[in-house]
């Protein structure tokens, strides 16, 4: 099983992306949690509550998953939490340094920004989408991780998706 996690800054298909990819291969993917936590709360997020993102995608990323074909696809991991940390706290908490090293991920998808972006109500940062793909790209390479970058509208954004999947070994 190869564990794919998929990660760029907000609206650039991530989710699509590894939907459809799950779909493709008939096999696993793994939602956005921060995304359903933050919509359910009734009040702004804080610190703690990104501790608590940061512990549910840990135990998510660890589940002993059955149903697994060759991949398995994440939306979003620890290193797009770590940024966010940094960019709202100016600080990061140390287990998420400890976490991202010893996680065994077989290949990154970062996606571009060449998707136009929509708010959704809990976006937040539409005018900071290069910096944030630029962190992660640092990230990425600061961690030595394996990463491939994912342009393209549409289909075409899959299609190149595809490629590099069908290349892993």
């Amino acid at each position: 099983m190869k564990r794919i996690v998929i990660i760029g800054p907000e609206s650039t298909g991530k989710t699509i992306l590894s939907k459809n990819l799950a779909e493709n291969f008939k096999t696993v993917w793994v939602p956005e949690y921060a995304r359903k936590y933050v919509e359910n709360l009734k009040r702004p997020y804080n610190y703690g509550d990104l501790i608590k993102i940061s512990e549910k995608q840990i135990k998510e990323f660890n589940n002993n998953y059955s149903d697994v074909n060759k991949f398995i696809f994440f939306d979003t991991y620890l290193i797009i939490t770590k940024i966010w940390f940094q960019v709202v706290y100016n600080k990061f908490p140390l287990f998420l340094d400890i976490e991202i090293k010893k996680s065994n991920i077989d290949l990154f998808l970062l996606c571009n920004t060449d998707i136009k972006w929509k708010p959704d109500g809990v976006r937040e940062n539409p005018d900071k989408r290069e910096e944030l793909y630029n962190l992660y790209k640092t990230e990425l390479e600061n961690y030595n991780f394996n990463y491939k970058i994912i342009s393209g509208v549409g289909k075409k954004r899959f299609e190149n998706a595809l490629k590099f999947l069908n290349e892993l070994k």
